[in-house]
């Protein structure tokens, strides 16, 4: 059964939550970080655990399994997993999550395909690995795969199989939804699981299935009403469908593998719609622990920016205008403006057009620029969650305003997974 959004929520849906910025905020991030020199990035604390405590009030009570690419950071996946409501993480490499696991994470599921021959050699060696890394597979090829890399090690690989959750409209002539498992009905599904269960050396405990057209699709965009009321149309219709498919698929699997462990699905943007479904039994999300721009833009929950970056004013070319060193940090997906980091304290600075951010130095415009002097810092939001922790090796984390920890990023411990 499929519960409905509340009151509060359809409430929410008619006006705009983005979040502003606030020259209080930017007081205290300089004083924190002002005898540090940009670039620098940071995490604000406070605002870190409210987005947490947030995420997993929406979940009604179901567990939020925490996407590491979207933290990228150790010590901020320890702090969010001791936290009520959060357990486990979906990793995005098998050499992360193997890693992961060798740190002491118990519980990691690989949220994408994985080709690492050698890293299936270590999981498929290693009994303490192979009873905390669950692998994605949607193709018997990938269990193939995994048995030639064995090199000789016997331990029973944990087995996750990807529900497509596209929209498909006209016959499938239409499809709304990021291309991703080939298995979009629970009759393929499920013949999958039958194939799973019958090749020894692994075993099924998990179904996912991630509805980015819902979680990760703002449905309140600044100036676009008309797109706006068509997304969220469009939203509700791909809600309904998806549960009612998701449902026959849990019900066709659980009949070939009656002891499945768990059902994820979801993402920052949908948790409470997700949640809502009793054949899920878990909730994926990260990106909104750091609220990156991208996530500006939704009418069913408010959260404040909690990572962000600056960049030091190195010039002044002249009236309302500075230039920032470097900045130039574009975002994954379809190259546009939405993709770029976006100026953000102090308020009111904006790209030149004809530069944008800049690989080694940034314009900014605006009448806040003739308030900048050489060596101000300008503070920053990254479009997506976890990349901008691949351009930096350490996150300062502040609390009013102080820093109270440095903590490395992957990239400061050695790792670049992708």
């Amino acid at each position: 059964m499929t519960a409905h959004p509340s009151s509060d929520i359809r409430r929410a849906a008619r006006r705009s939550v983005q979040y502003r910025p606030d020259a209080a905020d930017r007081t205290r991030y300089d004083r924190a970080t002002a005898e540090l020199d940009a670039p620098v990035a940071i995490v604000d604390l406070e605002a870190f655990d409210a987005n947490a405590d947030d995420l997993a009030r929406r979940a009604g009570g179901k567990p939020v399994r925490v996407a590491s690419k979207s933290v990228r950071c150790r010590a901020l996946l320890e702090r969010v997993l001791a936290r009520d409501g959060f357990a486990g993480i979906m990793s995005f490499t098998l050499a992360e999550s193997l890693w992961l696991a060798r740190s002491g994470f118990g519980d990691v599921l690989l949220a994408y395909p994985s080709a690492d021959r050698a890293g299936f050699a270590e999981l498929t060696a290693d009994p303490k690995l192979a009873a905390a890394v669950t692998v994605m597979v949607d193709d018997p090829a990938q269990l193939r795969l995994i048995d030639a890399a064995r090199d000789g090690g016997r331990e029973e690989i944990r087995v996750c199989l990807e529900l497509d959750t596209a929209l498909k409209l006209l016959g499938g002539r239409v499809r709304i939804g990021a291309r991703r498992s080939p298995l979009h009905s629970p009759d393929q599904l499920a013949e999958l699981a039958r194939t799973v269960a019958r090749t020894p050396g692994f075993r099924l405990v998990g179904i996912m299935a991630y509805e980015g057209h819902i979680a990760g699709v703002g449905d309140a965009l600044q100036g676009r009403p008309v797109r706006s009321r068509a997304i969220r149309a469009m939203q509700s219709a791909a809600r309904r469908e998806l549960a009612v498919r998701r449902a026959e698929a849990v019900r066709a699997v659980r009949a070939v593998a009656p002891e499945l462990e768990f059902v994820n699905g979801g993402g920052t943007g949908s948790v409470q719609h997700t949640a809502a479904e009793d054949a899920v039994t878990e909730i994926a999300a990260g990106s909104g622990l750091y609220v990156p721009r991208l996530f500006d833009n939704y009418t069913s929950f408010r959260a404040r920016p909690a990572a962000l970056f600056a960049q030091p004013v190195v010039r002044r070319p002249g009236v309302g205008i500075v230039t920032v060193l470097g900045g130039g940090y574009p975002a994954s997906g379809v190259a546009g403006k939405d993709r770029s980091p976006v100026p953000y304290l102090p308020e009111g600075l904006r790209y030149d057009p004809q530069e944008g951010a800049g690989e080694v130095q940034t314009p900014l415009l605006g009448a806040a620029a003739d308030d900048l002097r050489i060596g101000d810092k300008v503070w920053f939001r990254h479009a997506k969650a976890g990349e901008l922790c691949e351009r930096f090796d350490s996150l300062r984390l502040i609390e009013g305003d102080r820093i109270t920890a440095t903590v490395p990023t992957y990239r400061g411990e050695g790792h670049t997974f992708l």
